[in-house]
């Protein structure tokens, strides 16, 4: 889709994409660097290891990393861009950018995640990675205010489920709770660390009521999701896209829940679904197959994200276009992923229902309204008049 492409029937334009306030839940700190900082960073802290030095070339060199199928290249990606991020001047920089960038492409509302245990090489405390991310989100939110832009950052802190740190990461989400940080999330490889592993930092965080969600039913399936919410008790599924594999489509079209599933809708448990990412790893093969498109139609509380942003060459207006090209989704369904993202953020209810009544849905009336005055002008333009 391109910005000279005439839109068909309600279909939005990419200026109209660009433009509707958007909402995202799910996306990585080391996930969304510019290329050309991972360069200037790496010059500055002494990182050597750059494949490439060029920012054209090292942007086209992460985008073909994560689209080879390899495992061990994809995984290579992150180790660049976490290589760069280990003072406390990079975090900020790539904090502050990250919250210019989603701004500028749209986004009123972000919870971006990281894990602080990543960012400790260079000397670091836990507390000083925490609040060095912070300041970065306060100065990106204020420069794109200046530019017109409004957005808000709220920071979500991950534990690797590999290691053994998530009681601290927990701790740590919960000290900084009032300060930016606003919930927590376990991350990795999901196949042979399951959650449950990490059962004493979820009941810690039920305990003091704070808000958390898991990267479940991605990689892994029905069990990773089920272990996520019946045994540690997430409010969110970080992925889920698996849940399909609990959804019976016959060849008539009708549909059959499982039990599962049934729950995941009826407890209105969002999911964080990320097409572009979902590509990368194997969980669907093209936009028009994911499973996104049933999910929306059967109405369970489906989000569109990001991810990685510099892996998967995407932004959150990229992800709308393409689901507008594969499902014909108009601005009333980009509507409600964003409205469905924000009910589901972790933030209070009032402050959440704030941002729906007086930005999401002015903003869309707005886009709306456009189809009427072009509509509008096109039959007008069409009379005749008498002299």
């Amino acid at each position: 889709m391109t910005s000279q492409t005439a839109p068909t029937g309600n279909a939005p334009t990419e200026d109209q994409i660009r433009r509707a306030p958007k909402v995202l839940l799910h996306d990585h700190l080391d996930g969304g660097l510019r290329p050309g900082t991972v360069v200037d960073l790496a010059r500055e802290t002494g990182y050597s290891e750059l494949p490439e030095t060029d920012p054209d070339k090292l942007g086209i060199w992460f985008q073909e990393a994560a689209d080879s199928g390899s495992l061990e290249r994809y995984l290579e990606t992150f180790r660049h861009t976490v290589g760069v991020m280990q003072t406390r001047q990079s975090l900020v920089r790539v904090a502050r950018e990250c919250a210019e960038d989603l701004a500028e492409d749209g986004v009123v509302y972000a919870e971006v995640r990281y894990a602080p245990e990543q960012h400790l090489d260079g000397g670091l405390t836990l507390e000083e990675v925490v609040e060095a991310v912070n300041e970065g989100f306060r100065q990106g939110e204020r420069l794109a205010r200046e530019n017109g832009h409004r957005i808000r950052v709220g920071a979500l802190l991950t534990a690797m489920r590999h290691a053994a740190r998530s009681l601290e990461i927990a701790e740590l989400a919960n000290r900084y709770r009032d300060s930016g940080v606003v919930g927590f999330d376990i991350a990795g490889a999901e196949a042979g660390y399951p959650p449950t592993r990490h059962l004493d930092a979820f009941e810690y965080l039920k305990r003091e009521n704070n808000h958390f969600t898991i990267h479940a039913g991605e990689a892994f399936g029905l069990p990773s999701i089920w272990q996520a919410l019946q045994w540690c008790g997430a409010d969110r599924l970080g992925h889920g896209v698996r849940i399909i594999d609990d959804i019976e489509v016959r060849e008539d079209g009708s549909v059959t829940l499982g039990r599962l599933a049934s729950y995941v809708r009826d407890k209105r448990i969002p999911l964080e679904l990320c097409p572009s990412s979902n590509l990368q790893t194997g969980a669907a093969p093209s936009y028009a197959e994911h499973p996104i498109g049933l999910l929306r139609r059967l109405h369970f509380r489906a989000t569109v994200n990001t991810d990685n942003r510099l892996m998967s060459h995407t932004t959150m207006s990229r992800e709308f276009e393409h689901l507008v090209e594969a499902f014909g989704y108009t601005l009333d369904d980009l509507q409600w992923f964003s409205v469905n993202a924000m009910k589901s953020a972790f933030i209070p209810f009032d402050e959440r229902l704030a941002m729906i009544n007086d930005v999401i849905k002015p903003g869309y009336a707005e886009l709306k309204s456009e189809w009427l005055f072009r509509q509008t002008a096109s039959t007008s333009g069409s009379v005749g008049t008498e002299e």
